[in-house]
């Protein structure tokens, strides 16, 4: 059977939706982390599957850069394989560029802007399910919660703090001069200073901080428990480490500064809005004062 959406870059043969509770023991999935059908799951069985422009692909993905005979999966007595059909924009495994490989549990296939997560035969139904929990509720690029998700925990935790009138701030932290990165260097060099930085948020938070990506450059952090002082505290060590930061070379770029703003809940504030403007207020303070700098309500 295929299907095709007008609205899609894809169209797909085989299993369209998650199959059963049942479940195919015997075969494995791919899952759709990136493109058009985010959260899609394939199944791949004993037929190979061929990924690629042309219609007659088993899954179809209409896109220039993609190759009409792009890339096959196919299984092996001693597992699966995937091999690059000679398409001009390669197959990359796990980020790298090759030939034929052996396929393992977790790898990310891409193939032009589409990406596959590889998953083998062993509780596939619940892998599945949990994976398309992160995609909902995960950024993909640095694993961090994303903006709908962040926002539910913030208004949740701004509840929890007016009903046992316990303090609560929140952090907006912003990547200073980050276009001319990408200007510069190219996005795929951003997104290496993006995933930098957020391992170093969150090398620095505490566990019970809520840690987000919220836009392109910017992420919060929402921090139960501490007044403005503590908070302020912990932004300006935020600044120094993510200062200190050594890129790596395919950032282009050696360093990057943050600026954040620093906004406590307060007596007056009704809703989640209240809060962010606030916090963003701060930001825009932090900006104009220079950047690389912290600014808090006084």
């Amino acid at each position: 059977m295929i299907r095709r959406d007008r609205d899609s870059s894809t169209t797909q043969r085989r299993t369209l939706h998650p199959p059963s509770h049942e479940g195919r023991g015997d075969s494995a999935s791919l899952v759709v982390l990136q493109g058009q059908r985010l959260g899609q799951r394939i199944d791949v069985g004993d037929q190979p599957l061929t990924v690629g422009r042309a219609p007659e692909c088993d899954f179809q993905i209409l896109e220039r850069s993609v190759s009409r005979q792009h890339a096959r999966i196919w299984r092996e007595p001693s597992g699966y394989r995937v091999k690059d059909l000679e398409s001009t924009n390669k197959t990359l495994l796990n980020d790298q560029p090759i030939i034929e490989a052996e396929l393992k549990d977790g790898d990310h296939i891409t193939i032009g802007s589409c990406v596959l997560k590889f998953m083998d035969r062993s509780s596939v139904e619940a892998r599945y399910h949990e994976e398309i929990y992160q995609l909902a509720t995960l950024d993909p690029l640095t694993g961090l919660y994303n903006r709908r998700h962040f926002l539910e925990l913030l208004e949740r935790e701004l509840a929890r703090s007016a009903s046992h009138a316990r303090p609560l701030a929140l952090l907006i932290i912003d990547l200073d001069h980050f276009k001319s990165i990408n200007d510069r260097h190219g996005h795929p060099a951003g997104d290496v200073v993006l995933r930098q930085v957020s391992a170093a948020l969150d090398a620095n938070a505490r566990d019970d901080f809520i840690l987000a990506r919220i836009g392109g450059e910017e992420f919060a952090a929402v921090l139960p428990e501490h007044e403005a002082v503590a908070a302020c505290a912990f932004a300006e060590r935020l600044c120094r480490a993510v200062a200190a930061l050594d890129l790596d070379p395919q950032a282009g770029a050696r360093r990057v500064t943050v600026s954040i703003g620093v906004a406590s809940w307060r007596a007056g504030m009704s809703l989640v809005g209240d809060l962010m403007r606030a916090a963003d207020a701060q930001l825009y303070r932090a900006k104009q004062g220079g950047r690389n700098c912290v600014r808090a309500e006084v």
